[in-house]
């Protein structure tokens, strides 16, 4: 008897193991090697890439670079520091690579040998100058004073006096620091003579906390630089995007403001290889972060400026020219997908390069191919070469192959479903594994952030598709109103109606997936991230007995607590219609705020929030946890007293995942 029962416990052992090897766990997620391109050599035959790892246990992860042949795809680890080595670029010859390592700056040969350390000083980012002769860097300098600097004699003090706003942004207080860009000579793999700050303002290039290099580059002769800041503080930083393109000429130490009748954002300027023009992204409208993304090329001799995208309904984003400078190329939503394209500048004719269900992110050209990041809801990015002329593809990196082969996925597919107004909304189901359409499963409804970021075909290490249908859950994620690559209008139509028709949107979707035979329409959930949450609470109010579950992570539940506690009132003020103050109330305040209506809350809910997060402060959802704990309603709150808006850490992420699903399990299943 005691064999047959070891036997048996044994066998379920291995079957438990065995299937939690096909299907994707929180753990294997974590296992996963995330690449980022880095740069292509001059003469287009190499790739730098980066490569990071986790480990789980020890809570940290590390980057190692790689060299990838553009033709045959074979590549070579090229460096092992037990850190994090990232910014590898190709010095203007081509005969070495430089990189940062704990923000010192290193060369090496291509094949990883003779490496050596170039600067005695940290930096955050570098650039070779085109001509071979400079390197500028970014780094930040203190302007600011401390607390400790008012009072030096209370060292152990622990307090900041704050006189404006901006104090604190997206999950870091603001110490008085600002990033500067700088430069120096460079001769012969050493850095020469004093550097040279551009800027000595208490300003930000690149700006935090998402700017990154492309925010700053070279003139082809290395004689001037081109970076974006946005030159305001405090009250009027948060009151505006107002980003401008500054161009400095190193021979006359003289700064030219190249955007100050723009009054949005202008960022990620790039010169034309023949110096002749600049290339860079405007938005036009202040305040609207979301605001169409154009194209403008300055012709430098002639100070003539014209939109290349003119008419243009998508976003047209990260330009760059091509080797003879006669093309730009960007990329662009297309229906929930990102792609690349080509721009003649001549004639301004448009061409889709890539096509497909799959994301396009960072990518590299030389002649008559490119090299690009490439994901999909099931597979994290790997590099692909692309026939520029054809469009046809060439996998060239397998960092995950093995792993994925191992990892039973669940099926996506679109569809097309009708909204209450009579519009067409793109659907994407994803099925779990082993999916058997003669059962009925629980289903999730996933409510994208943003508000205006599409649900594309990216591959999160937080909201992950494959992750959720892995435990035996359909996920419908509708791309409802506000949501970019459908047009200009149906990207508009989220603001200043946030509880409007993208709830409505939401609800079609449901209703339309809760009619399928397959799907269990008592066992309905909803779930989102930032205005995800908020669509949560907000339809935790107005859902009339649809859904037994909700997860709300960093959501928004009271929009005027909200208002007077967020970072960028901008954003705020163009979404909402302004303060709660004003005379007449904004209509969202009135209509659109999920705590009008939690007196209808009837469903368990599971509230999460980070303490770091800025964007949504903590309050918001401790005032949601404590409405559902006062009303009786099944609640937890799972709060991460380190973590911003984001979920960062690895153990606090695999936390997160369990948790998620075990709340699911306990309500849905």
């Amino acid at each position: 008897m005691k064999k047959i029962l070891l036997f048996t416990v044994l066998l379920t052992f291995l079957s438990v193991t065995i299937f939690g090897q096909n299907t994707l766990t929180p753990e294997l997620l974590w296992k996963l090697e995330r690449l980022s391109l880095q740069d292509m050599s001059p003469d287009g035959n190499w790739v730098v890439y980066g490569q990071a790892r986790f480990e789980v246990s020890e809570n940290k992860g590390q980057q190692d670079l790689f060299l990838l042949s553009t033709e045959d795809g074979s590549s070579k680890r090229i460096t092992a520091f037990e850190s994090y080595e990232g910014n590898a670029q190709f010095s203007p010859g081509g005969k070495k690579i430089g990189f940062l390592s704990n923000g010192y700056l290193w060369e090496m040969n291509l094949d990883g040998t003779d490496k050596k350390k170039i600067s005695d000083f940290t930096m955050q980012g570098f650039k070779y100058a085109p001509s071979g002769d400079r390197i500028l860097y970014y780094k930040e300098v203190q302007y600011g004073k401390t607390t400790e600097d008012h009072h030096p004699d209370l060292p152990k003090a622990e307090a900041r006096i704050i006189d404006d706003l901006m104090y604190r942004h997206w999950d870091k207080w603001y110490e008085g620091k600002h990033r500067n860009v700088f430069y120096m000579d460079y001769k012969d793999g050493e850095l020469v003579g004093e550097s040279t700050n551009i800027m000595e303002e208490p300003y930000d290039s690149p700006m935090k906390p998402f700017g990154g290099l492309s925010q700053v580059n070279w003139s082809p002769d290395g004689t001037q630089i081109v970076y974006t800041c946005k030159k305001k503080s405090g009250v009027d930083y948060t009151l505006s995007t107002n980003s401008n393109i500054y161009l400095y000429d190193i021979e006359s130490g003289l700064t030219t403001n190249l955007t100050e009748d723009n009054m949005g954002y202008d960022k990620d300027a790039v010169f034309s290889p023949d110096g002749k023009y600049l290339a860079w992204n405007s938005l036009e409208r202040d305040g609207y972060e979301s605001d169409r993304y154009r194209i403008v090329l300055l012709d430098l001799e002639t100070d003539e400026e014209i939109e290349l995208t003119e008419g243009w309904e998508m976003n047209a984003r990260s330009p760059q020219f091509s080797k003879d400078g006669r093309h730009l190329y960007f990329t662009s939503g297309v229906e929930a997908t990102f792609q690349i394209f080509s721009l003649n500048i001549e004639n301004g004719e448009k061409k889709q390069i890539t096509d497909g269900v799959h994301n396009y992110y960072g990518f590299a050209v030389h002649g008559d191919f490119l090299i690009g990041e490439k994901s999909t809801m099931s597979m994290p990015n790997e590099l692909f070469r692309v026939n520029i002329r054809t469009g046809e593809e060439k996998q060239m990196t397998q960092a995950n192959t093995d792993l994925l082969s191992s990892i039973e996925m669940g099926e996506v597919k679109s569809e097309w479903v009708e909204t209450t107004d009579g519009e067409q909304m793109l659907v994407w189901m994803i099925y779990p594994p082993g999916f058997d359409p003669d059962k009925k499963y629980p289903t999730i409804l996933y409510c994208q952030g943003g508000p205006q970021s599409p649900v594309s075909q990216f591959f999160s290490y937080r909201w992950n598709f494959q992750m959720m249908v892995s435990d035996g859950y359909i996920v419908v994620a509708p791309n409802r109103r506000g949501l970019p690559s459908f047009g200009l209008e149906w990207n508009e139509d989220i603001s200043g109606d946030w509880g409007g028709q993208a709830m409505k949107d939401y609800l079609s979707a449901i209703d339309h997936a809760a009619k399928k035979d397959y799907v269990d329409e008592d066992r309905l959930g909803a779930v989102g991230a930032s205005f995800g949450g908020y669509s949560v609470f907000w339809l935790a109010g107005n859902h009339e007995g649809r859904f037994k579950s909700f997860i709300s992570h960093c959501g928004l539940f009271n929009l005027e607590s909200w208002y007077a506690s967020t970072e960028e009132q901008f954003f705020a003020n163009w979404d909402i219609g302004g303060a709660f103050w004003e005379d007449p109330v904004p209509e969202s305040y009135k209509k659109h705020s999920p705590h009008l209506y939690a007196g209808n809350w009837d469903t368990p809910i599971l509230v999460i929030h980070g303490q770091n997060d800025f964007r949504v402060p903590v309050n918001e959802g401790i005032q949601a946890f404590h409405t559902a704990q006062l009303q009786g309603i099944k609640s937890r709150f799972l709060y991460f007293p380190t973590e911003g808006h984001w979920v960062l850490q690895p153990q606090n992420s695999v936390l997160w995942h369990r948790e998620f699903i075990r709340w699911l399990d306990e309500t849905l299943k």
